[in-house]
């Protein structure tokens, strides 16, 4: 049976450039492709989630334009059901500017019709958020959408994920409604230094891997080495996959593990959506690592 997630977030189209370098200040220098391609930390998410076997629903804004159409498009080739995403009349489609050098990348986000994702609207889709199974958000809408997402997942006892992603302040009293919260160590240097918040952080490592604690104690979970190509959607793979396998009731060391080889495939192809795996994929990845550790132990 598959389980019920709803995104709740970001929509945009991310426009790519890939460069030899970074130019610097005041320098024009020549590119080597650019690629328009579906993003935004919401809807890549949402689409991890779907490739990865849950049922998912996307809530957020576009554009009324024809960006706004081809990005609903994108989410429904993805079986994510886009009932609920609201097309706005006085903003863009939201766009993430993206330089790609060296399988890394930096990124500019401009908000347009995400900004449009009120309170007013999440309180529209309460039925939506009762009947998940679990819900996950990120910062790159209104914070006052996310903390009214958070007390209505807290109000139906679903579990809620917080990507806090870019890093934002909430209001403890937000925080404290998350089931898990899930920064990169750049984030959770940021945001989250006092430590008795530490046994709701699930930390990204890169390829390192995941980290978390349980009583006072961290646990590592180790990452794939893999040949980056472009590491764009890593982080919103495994934000995908992690709500995937919360939702499915794996133990949360089975479901970083599971989160950390997809966000591991993740990373081989191009755009942020572009690499995002199957289920069958990511079993595949953990099958053989389990095998060639059991040979390591024989």
């Amino acid at each position: 049976m598959k389980r019920k997630i709803t995104v709740v977030g970001s929509i945009n189209v991310d426009m790519v450039t890939t460069t030899a370098r970074i130019p610097s200040q005041g320098e024009t220098i020549l590119g080597d492709s650019f690629q328009t391609v579906p993003g935004g930390k919401g809807a890549n998410q949402a689409v991890a989630a779907a490739r990865l076997g849950a049922e998912v629903t996307m809530l957020g804004k576009v554009g009324a334009d024809m960006i706004g159409k081809e990005m609903i498009a994108n989410l429904e080739k993805n079986n994510i059901f886009t009932a609920n995403v609201e097309p706005v009349t006085d903003v863009p489609t939201g766009v993430a500017t993206i330089l790609l050098t060296e399988g890394d990348n930096r990124i500019i986000v401009t908000p347009g019709a995400n900004s449009r994702v009120t309170p007013d609207y999440i309180r529209s889709k309460e039925t939506v958020i009762k009947e998940s199974d679990a819900i996950l958000v990120q910062l790159e809408i209104p914070l006052e959408a996310v903390i009214v997402t958070l007390e209505l997942a807290e109000k139906h006892a679903v579990p809620v994920i917080i990507n806090p992603a870019p890093a934002q302040e909430l209001p403890q009293s937000a925080w404290d409604k998350a089931t898990w919260i899930t920064p990169n160590e750049q984030e959770k240097k940021q945001l989250f230094s006092k430590k008795e918040r530490n046994e709701q952080l699930i930390t990204t490592l890169g390829h390192k891997g995941a980290s978390f604690q349980k009583d006072g104690k961290e646990y590592i979970v180790p990452g794939y080495v893999m040949d980056a190509i472009d590491t764009t959607g890593a982080g919103d793979t495994f934000n995908g996959a992690l709500t995937t396998a919360i939702a499915e009731e794996k133990t949360i060391t089975e479901a970083v593990q599971f989160a950390n080889a997809a966000a591991a495939l993740s990373v081989t192809k191009f755009g942020a959506q572009g690499g995002m795996p199957t289920k069958q994929e990511v079993e595949a990845l953990l099958k053989g690592e389990k095998q060639r550790a059991e040979k390591r132990n024989t």
